[in-house]
């Protein structure tokens, strides 16, 4: 928490809906990715015309609101994973969703079921890239458009400087220590199969990864320093 954001609670409030997770959004890279939103942080209406055009249908609400308010923001989108620009947005061979991001080597996309383009904001699906092409299926991701967008914001936030962002291989005490020293914050469940849990302690952001990683983001370097000392390890980028 910050003087002027709380994360948690915004953070709360940002997972129930479109107009909570813009409000998120917007607190988060004032208050954490260094620069408030300004105008040219999004893309226009015209660069989306031309790609609903080219596309031959209309983009979802929350697509739409997404990338006009911070489509053009990397670092809030495409530290890792790559966020689509307009131009880019494409409909998969089998005609079946609409792609809007792909991770950083291949392995998956993200899209929106043709089926459900209509709706303000769609669940979200992914496809991972197989070498058996004939088992790739579009499978469930996140319920709403604008729930993904603030888990790729948080998520992207994970992977910026080295200075701010570090990785540890967990092993029993460092989950428990995790555990113990930070507030686990009121993220939706994932996908079966997906253990992703999100904690938050003194202007430091942190995720379990399926009890196997945790990856941290500080504020600052040494928001950062005191999470390695909290939880002792061979961190990737300091500590011991």
């Amino acid at each position: 928490m910050t003087a002027d954001f709380d994360l948690a609670a915004s953070l709360a409030r940002g997972v129930g809906g479109r107009c909570g997770a813009w409000t998120f959004i917007r607190g988060f890279a004032a208050h954490w990715a260094g620069a408030a939103l300004g105008g040219n942080d999004g893309w226009t209406e015209s660069d989306l015309g031309a790609a609903e055009e080219g596309l031959g249908l209309r983009l979802p609400t929350a697509l739409r609101e997404a990338y006009l308010l911070f489509g053009r923001r990397q670092d809030l989108t495409s530290n890792h994973d790559v966020l689509l620009g307009p131009a880019e947005l494409y409909v998969d061979d089998a005609k079946e969703a609409l792609v809007f991001r792909h991770e950083n080597q291949g392995a998956a996309s993200w899209g929106v079921l043709l089926d459900n383009l209509q709706d303000d904001d769609p669940p979200v699906v992914i496809r991972p890239d197989l070498a058996d092409k004939s088992a790739e299926r579009w499978e469930g991701w996140l319920e709403r458009l604008s729930l993904c967008f603030v888990e790729i914001v948080l998520s992207e936030a994970l992977q910026a400087d080295e200075e701010l962002c570090d990785f540890l291989d967990l092993d029993g005490d460092s989950l428990e220590l995790l555990e113990t020293h930070f507030v686990r914050l009121p993220f939706p469940d994932y996908p079966t199969g997906e253990e992703t849990r999100w904690f938050l302690g003194r202007d430091v952001l942190l995720r379990d990864d399926d009890g196997v990683a945790i990856l941290a983001r500080g504020r600052t370097a040494e928001d950062l320093a005191r999470v390695r000392d909290l939880i002792p390890g061979d961190w990737l980028n300091g500590g011991s």
